[in-house]
């Protein structure tokens, strides 16, 4: 028995399956391997992998991770919000030889009216390039520099990942949006196949924000012709303990949890790959798509 509310949903899962109410992974073991600073009124956390054994005077890939709504409010928690935490890890940084980690932080704050503002939006997105620039910069070229650039973000912060790169697609390599279908607004899509950004989307198909039958699904054949891409649609969200995923603040968000699944790498606690066409997780999906 459990004193969480039932989700809608739970009628139709597979039989046998049983529903996940929280991660399996720790919050926090690896919070002290990031630094926190400032430029330009925004405040980011930063993971440095020549300060953790991998020699300077190299260039490694930078990943930028974009949170969601309101996780700029928790603190340094939004580094595990992000999923940015594990890329800290030891067995992450070693499938993907080192890499440099970067968590911008909105301003938000929630106002008399009870509401939160100050998430990301349009108006962020040029201030975001420049702190990047700024940390790659003073960081990462006094260590050897930067050789390809990921951005990764959850729900709004999934949508930045995508609208930065239409923005700067020169700028970024890879972008890897989670729980947001913004790709097939506007000309986004159109930016991507021209500029062979590399994608990896995921979204559930029955992710109660995004409708992937209405926005994914007519665009299939285009989003898997993209460069080093690979887009990961799974029927149902599973969290480490092979339970269906579901949390419920107001709404439920059970297929919006798909970062909780990202977070672990895409494996089961048991070590077995949620998605079998990605037999090392997404880590290795990474690794490989950086050397191409």
């Amino acid at each position: 028995m459990t004193d969480k509310p039932t989700p809608p949903w739970a009628k139709d899962i597979p039989a046998g399956s049983f529903i996940s109410y929280a991660p399996t992974y720790k919050v926090g073991e690896y919070f002290d391997r990031f630094h926190k600073t400032s430029y330009d009124g925004l405040t980011y956390y930063f993971f440095d992998p020549t300060e953790h054994g991998y020699e300077k005077g190299k260039k490694y890939p930078l990943l930028v991770f974009m949170h969601g709504y309101t996780n700029a409010m928790e603190g340094d928690v939004c580094i595990n919000y992000t999923g940015a935490e594990f890329y800290s890890k030891d067995d992450y940084q070693k499938t993907l030889g080192g890499a440099y980690l970067l968590v911008p932080l909105a301003n938000e704050y929630r106002g008399d009216d009870g509401k939160v503002h100050g998430s990301w939006n349009d108006s962020h997105i040029v201030q975001v390039h420049d702190l990047i620039c700024n940390f790659i910069k003073n960081q990462a070229e006094p260590n050897g520099g930067i050789s390809k650039k990921v951005i990764f973000g959850n729900s709004r912060g999934g949508t930045m990942s995508i609208k930065m790169p239409v923005r700067y697609p020169d700028f970024f390599d890879i972008a890897i949006p989670v729980g947001a279908d913004a790709i097939v607004d506007d000309n986004n899509l159109e930016v991507f196949e021209k500029n062979n950004i590399g994608l990896f989307l995921a979204l559930g198909k029955r992710d109660e924000i995004n409708s992937y039958e209405e926005r994914i699904k007519p665009v299939l054949p285009r989003l898997e012709k993209l460069k080093n891409s690979f887009i990961f649609t799974p029927d149902w969200v599973y969290n480490g303990d092979h339970g269906i995923a579901s949390i419920n603040f107001g709404f439920e968000m059970g297929q919006h949890c798909i970062t909780n699944a990202m977070h672990c790498n895409l494996m089961f606690d048991d070590g077995t790959p949620m998605e079998p066409h990605l037999p090392n997780g997404i880590t290795g999906w990474l690794a490989e798509a950086l050397k191409n």
